[in-house]
């Protein structure tokens, strides 16, 4: 478990947090000494987490989620967008449906639980955004459009706000991972043999890297995608 300082009594909003690397994030944090919210469609049953039922996607829900975060615990100084959903399908047989959940979930719900959080880390004059991307929104692939295109758009939408909102104390970035092991990779096998370190991640390596970038330490990170994938993307 990483150790860090600088989120002590901080409040933590970790979207996307009911299971996997998002559930994980939020044990990271809550480690570390922040008080943490978990937001989800199913949030994780678990006493010293505030779970919050919510759709990402949908404004009333985000909007009165964070409301039940600030009488219980007070403002977000930390917001890991977690939330999201992979869609596989050939181009062509993409659906209008299935295009527009994607970025529902995956980018539109960013951008409401940014804009919702923002304000009163303003007002703290302190704020750290973290969203996970994923190497698909740097390289693209197959079957894969849009999933890829949404979180491309995530990673812009988040530069923009590390540009935007530097002078407030906001701190925006992207963790990008690839081929982490979630206990869901029904090909681990074949998929091990693409990553040149030789196995898959963990989702405490990326608890780790998104905690770090929550805490203290990173005040002078802001605007990057920060690759997490075993060498699968060495420039």
């Amino acid at each position: 478990m990483i150790n860090v300082h600088g989120l002590e009594d901080r409040v933590a909003v970790v979207t996307g947090a009911g299971r996997g690397i998002g559930l994980r994030i939020a044990e990271s944090l809550l480690a570390n000494g922040a008080r943490v919210a978990a937001l989800d469609v199913v949030p994780p049953e678990r006493e010293d987490i505030l779970a919050i039922e919510c759709d990402i996607s949908d404004e009333a829900a985000v909007n009165a989620a964070f409301d039940q975060v600030e009488a219980a615990l007070g403002p977000a100084s930390v917001l890991v967008l977690n939330a999201g959903i992979t869609s596989l399908a050939p181009f062509e047989k993409t659906s209008t449906e299935l295009w527009e959940r994607t970025l529902s979930i995956n980018l539109t719900g960013a951008f409401l639980a940014a804009r919702r959080a923002i304000p009163g880390m303003r007002a703290m004059g302190y704020g750290r955004i973290v969203a996970l991307g994923a190497a698909a929104g740097k390289s693209g692939g197959t079957r894969s459009a849009a999933y890829a295109a949404s979180k491309a758009g995530l990673m812009t939408l988040v530069k923009s706000l590390a540009a935007e909102y530097a002078r407030d104390g906001i701190t925006a970035n992207v963790v990008a991972p690839a081929l982490i092991d979630t206990g869901m990779l029904v090909n681990a096998r074949e998929l091990v043999e693409r990553v040149p370190v030789g196995r898959l991640g963990t989702t405490d390596e990326v608890a780790a890297l998104v905690t770090y970038l929550a805490s203290g330490h990173a005040g002078y990170i802001t605007g990057e995608v920060v690759d997490i994938n075993g060498g699968t993307l060495i420039d």
